[in-house]
């Protein structure tokens, strides 16, 4: 350990996830319940941020990391069908409501800021579901106050206090079946694919598995009722999907025997297709909840160490549940970055303690599964040095928040 911190550094005796016989995860898309209630928590926490920055010069307490989505009722057809029930999402947590300043108490607007940037979200990436015509939203938040005075005080502190005890995991790198998980859904919600082949929704779903060399992908894509005529249309946008994945894999996997499933639900025979009017299965009962979706690296990787916080909605200031997964994913891609010829995989675990400054982690613990399985020891110079990594992330931690607040990072 060095400058005050617990930084621990160790090998780790397991098999690397990319040696194992066999591999899994998943990647829900943008249009996923799961992740548009991830989306509705962190676009209410950042227009929130951005208010309280505007009005009052600093980030005031608020965590909106309880959405929920539940889902609506539709009528798909062939040619364009009907939507019964709108989609129904109420944004919960906490938030300060209003802030006692010299001349009286000024209040927050909070209700109409959390609306406004859910609707903008889904104006922005969704683009058949009309916020307005299909979507109900909410919001269930408790009412905090803030004196700004004092607030201004405990912010001359260096570093913000830890508001929870919680555990930031993140690791390096990610797998060939990871990377392609997470290219497929993104190169099927690119604005490339989309203008290409318009009927493919938002909801895109891609669950990978490995078995050795052998790689089965299974995608869940939501096809717009009103772009395909009948089901042979239908069917040529399902084979679109495959080619174009195709043509991905032979980049990202071009040793490995690849399956490609699109949509195996559908039941040609008896006219049963996964069609949707505003392309995604939030229409249609399928319901979602922040944090339920991709971890902070986008995957949903259950062959590796995970937090199951949820990410989105939190503040972006001393939330260690959001900053502690970004700054274990950074330190974990930086020690990989210089050391991928001697060790295959790198994974940080952060832990707080609430009240605690959040550069000062109980324990920072990076564990490294060496390429060379014959290793016993690391070096003393590379300890050093992956300490001075860990050091250097923890010392400048807050430059998360604005990172956060930029869209420089991913959380989910």
């Amino acid at each position: 350990m060095g400058g005050g911190r617990n930084i621990e550094i160790e090998l780790l005796r397991m098999t690397s996830v990319s040696r194992m016989k066999v591999e899994l995860v998943e990647r829900k898309g943008v249009g996923h319940p799961d992740y548009i209630a991830d989306s509705a928590s962190e676009a209410a926490s950042r227009a929130l941020s951005k208010y309280y920055l505007k009005e009052f010069g600093t980030i005031l307490h608020h965590n909106l990391d309880k959405t929920l989505l539940v889902g609506g009722q539709s009528n798909p057809r062939f040619g364009g069908g009907t939507l019964l029930e709108p989609i129904y999402i109420v944004v919960a947590g906490r938030a300060t409501t209003e802030v006692r300043v010299e001349d009286g108490i000024v209040k927050v607007p909070f209700g109409k800021i959390i609306m406004e940037a859910v609707k903008d979200w889904i104006k922005r990436n969704m683009r058949y579901l009309d916020p307005e015509r299909h979507v109900i939203v909410d919001y269930m938040v408790r009412k905090g106050s803030a004196d700004l005075v004092t607030v201004f005080d405990a912010g001359r502190s260096s570093v913000p206090l830890a508001n929870d005890t919680s555990i930031g995991v993140g690791y390096a790198p990610l797998s060939t079946l990871e990377k392609l998980v997470l290219q497929s859904e993104r190169l099927l919600n690119s604005p490339e694919f989309k203008s290409r082949v318009p009927a493919v929704g938002e909801d895109v779903k891609v669950m990978g598995l490995r078995r050795n060399k052998d790689i089965v992908l299974t995608i869940a894509a939501a096809i717009v009722d009103s772009e395909v005529r009948d089901k042979y249309e239908y069917l040529k946008v399902k084979e679109d999907i495959v080619n174009v994945i195709s043509d991905l894999t032979s980049r990202i996997a071009p040793d490995y025997n690849i399956k490609i499933h699109v949509n195996t639900a559908d039941i040609p025979e008896k006219n049963s297709f996964y069609l949707t009017v505003t392309g995604t299965s939030a229409e249609h009962g399928d319901d979602g909840a922040t944090g339920r979706g991709n971890r902070a690296n986008g995957l949903i990787p259950p062959m590796r160490p995970i937090s199951l916080e949820a990410t989105a909605g939190k503040n972006p200031v001393n939330h260690v549940g959001k900053i502690y997964n970004v700054v274990a994913r950074r330190i974990a891609e930086r020690v990989y970055e210089v050391y991928n010829g001697i060790f295959s995989d790198v994974y940080v675990e952060l832990l707080s303690q609430i009240g605690k400054p959040i550069d000062q982690p109980l324990v920072a613990s990076v564990k490294l599964i060496p390429s060379d399985l014959s290793m016993n020891d690391i070096p003393s110079h590379i300890i050093s040095e992956i300490h001075g990594i860990a050091d250097e992330e923890l010392t400048n931690i807050k430059r998360v928040t604005e990172m956060v607040l930029n869209d420089q990072v991913t959380l989910y």
